[in-house]
């Protein structure tokens, strides 16, 4: 059996929404691409194929990924988070030792398929997010990063997320 997936209400929608959109669209504009390219002759020698194909192949791989994870994922119930707890769903602000409080940090804790940095939204998997989950504000948290350098955060606050 697959490992459970946890995912925000949100990001469950946004994964159907990706599957929908290579379903319908990409496969499309993939068949598309593969008919013009034989219309180009030999296909031994036809890098147009040959690139359609593997476009079409990542396609196809990324349906089947996303359609094992919406299989195994759970959609977090509101009822489950605590106010107070760092856990998937939550938002945390958090502070490294030695840093300038001006230099403190805001996450949203999520599962590991909508983690995204660019948006502050780090995965509960990642050393950081592991770290964190079930803290409250206060509390002073050892992280281990994947060098072997351990870095001291503490939690400043906890609140839903956006």
């Amino acid at each position: 059996m697959a490992k459970e997936v946890v995912v925000t209400r949100e990001g469950y929608k946004k994964l159907e929404q990706d599957l929908n959109e290579l379903r319908t669209v990409k496969r499309k504009e993939v068949a598309d691409k593969i008919k013009v390219a034989r219309g180009y002759g030999d296909l031994s020698e036809n890098a147009e194929y040959d690139a359609a194909k593997e476009e079409q192949a990542i396609v196809e791989a990324r349906i089947a990924d996303l359609e094992a994870t919406l299989k195994v994922a759970r959609i977090i119930d509101d009822s489950e988070l605590s106010n107070d707890t760092v856990s998937i769903g939550m938002r945390v602000k958090i502070l490294a030792e030695g840093d300038d409080p001006d230099e403190a940090e805001e996450y949203d804790i999520t599962g590991s398929t909508e983690a995204d940095m660019n948006l502050n939204r780090i995965s509960d998997e990642s050393p950081v997010g592991a770290a964190l989950i079930g803290h409250k504000a206060g509390d002073e948290v050892d992280v281990t990063l994947p060098n072997g350098s351990i870095i001291v955060y503490k939690v400043l606050a906890v609140s839903r997320s956006k």
